[in-house]
């Protein structure tokens, strides 16, 4: 075990739960978990996480109990990309005043990552263009799928930005929760592909596998099995993603 990462998605996570009016009681939630990672203690996996730079930006708008969710895996995006991960709890009404700043900042040209079989086909994109001067900043809509859905269609300060659909080349890994379909990733599956979209192919893959990782750690402890012979690959490329950015850090 390692001290908890000071990231976005960590410090809302600990202010929401200090706001709480009783004890959140998730799936699983009595067993003894690393406080980082949120794996089961004895299959810490810290380790091996990976933190890097990207010139891409995240927004994570997360439906109000989704911080505290061991299972979350936004939460992994902050791991690996702690310096350009913003997190905020979704309001139709009352957005917090960071969010809309940030969406404001002329730095950034944000996209809302929703899937194109959803609807909005006028704003839809599969491509980011970015303007001089300008980085992506991506929008992800953090919670279960009908959640995503009402985040997407009852959010007004969302629906002058382009929708970036993405079309993944595998189904997803993540079996910790059922999606509605085949081409619903989960959060942070989407968030290493659309890093390869823009470009950052080096951030993918490490968030790619950092996911492979937890996904396959936090399976097996659900069903009080040892992690998989198959992690040894991923923790060997996780440990030479870890040496090769220490080795030559990002500026």
């Amino acid at each position: 075990m390692k001290p908890v990462p000071d990231h976005a998605v960590n410090r809302l996570r600990a202010w929401r739960k200090s706001i709480s009016t009783r004890p959140f009681l998730a799936r699983g939630g009595t067993l003894a978990r690393c406080p980082a990672c949120q794996l089961r203690e004895d299959w810490c996996a810290c380790e091996w996480r990976p933190e890097l730079k990207a010139e891409a930006g995240f927004c994570l708008l997360m439906y109000d109990s989704e911080p505290m969710k061991p299972s979350n895996t936004g939460r992994l995006i902050a791991d690996v990309l702690p310096d350009t991960t913003w997190a905020f709890l979704w309001s139709r009404t009352q957005p917090h005043p960071e969010l809309l700043a940030l969406l404001a900042d002329p730095a950034w040209q944000p996209y809302v990552v929703f899937p194109a079989c959803e609807k909005e086909p006028a704003r839809l994109t599969g491509e980011v263009t970015l303007a001089p001067g300008k980085k992506p900043l991506f929008i992800l809509l953090d919670g279960t799928w009908p959640e995503a859905r009402k985040m997407f269609n009852k959010s007004p300060y969302l629906d002058g930005f382009p929708v970036l659909a993405i079309k993944p080349d595998t189904l997803s890994t993540y079996g910790m929760r059922v999606a509605n379909s085949e081409e619903h990733l989960c959060t942070a599956e989407v968030a290493a592909c659309v890093l390869e979209v823009a470009g950052e192919l080096k951030a993918g893959q490490a968030l790619q596998h950092w996911f492979n990782l937890f996904s396959s750690r936090y399976m097996a402890g659900r069903v009080s099995r040892f992690p998989s012979a198959d992690e040894e690959h991923l923790c060997e490329a996780l440990a030479a993603i870890k040496e090769a950015n220490v080795a030559s850090p990002a500026c």
